[in-house]
């Protein structure tokens, strides 16, 4: 097991470029049009809300703790990075990642359980074969490092609120129905939830957010990551003596620390964009169009 992210299979193996994660993607598709053609998916990110929901109401019929349900998402990230989802029972890999995932989080459930709470079969052989089928994709690499204990370190150091800290909470959570696990290391995940959750949230010690819309949030975030990336050359010591608002302490933080502001930058886009796709989201029409492929090509026996 890598005690630290930057030693982890996480990092060597399972975090990509856009360009490479399109790729991948690309390919599954291409291997066979006619599938593709035949069954038509929600959009990638209302896929993910999706699967977020089946999630989570598995997870608290289960009493499943939040890291857990954090790792079986990204098991199916992974999952879904290596096979084309239409050739697979999604409400089966559903369930076997958060098998899988309470089993590697230390909070294990029986697997009769599992299936005797999930909606696909009550055959725990099947549950059986296709945990195998997720560790044989994987490559075994089952360790997973999440931005929840960099966020619990930071919030002393920009004394966040309760309210703050929550909504960062929040945020983190989110970012699992995005690409941000793929692309991103966690740490960096941590540090744009806080900037979103002062934006957002901010108090009388805070910035004053423009706007509560997405555009609002757009400007407010995208002028204090101007700002570290302007202070990047400089030493800043004069406005180290100044008062400052908790964006303005993050911000001079970001700019003396090692951090990639460019991923900040990105990862805060991806969330706004991703809040932005949220408000179309149709869980009847995605379960529809899940639904069809599956009793279509017979994976639900």
């Amino acid at each position: 097991m890598a005690a630290n992210y930057w030693e982890s299979t996480q990092r060597r193996y399972w975090q990509f470029t856009r360009e490479q994660l399109e790729d991948l993607r690309q390919k599954l598709e291409d291997e066979d049009q006619n599938l593709v053609q035949m069954y038509a998916l929600p959009q990638l990110r209302h896929l993910s809300i999706y699967f977020n929901q089946q999630i989570a109401r598995l997870g608290k019929r289960l009493g499943v703790r939040q890291q857990a349900m954090a790792t079986a998402q990204l098991y199916i990230r992974r999952f879904y990075s290596k096979v084309e989802i239409r050739r697979t029972n999604p409400y089966l890999v559903i369930a076997t990642a958060v098998y899988l995932a309470c089993k590697m989080e230390e909070c294990p459930h029986h697997i009769r359980l599992v299936v005797s709470e999930d909606f696909f079969s009550s055959d725990t052989s099947k549950l059986g074969e296709c945990e195998f089928f997720l560790i044989s994709e994987m490559s075994s690499q089952l360790i997973v490092h999440h931005p929840y204990r960099t966020l619990t370190a930071l919030q002393g150091t920009f004394s966040l609120t309760q309210e703050e800290s929550a909504l960062a909470w929040s945020i983190v959570n989110d970012h699992y129905m995005t690409d941000l696990p793929l692309l991103v290391a966690p740490h960096s995940i941590a540090i744009m939830a806080i900037l979103l959750a002062c934006v957002l949230r901010p108090n009388t010690t805070g910035i004053t957010s423009a706007s509560s819309s997405t555009s609002g949030m757009a400007s407010a975030t995208h002028a204090a990551l101007n700002s570290a990336d302007q202070q990047k050359p400089s030493s800043g010591e004069n406005q180290s003596k100044l008062p400052q608002t908790k964006v303005q302490k993050l911000v001079s933080w970001l700019a003396e620390s090692n951090i990639d502001i460019e991923d900040i930058v990105d990862s805060t886009q991806e969330m706004i964009s991703f809040y932005e796709v949220q408000e179309q989201y149709n869980e009847k029409l995605a379960r529809e169009q899940i639904n069809r492929f599956v009793k279509a090509r017979g994976l639900d026996k």
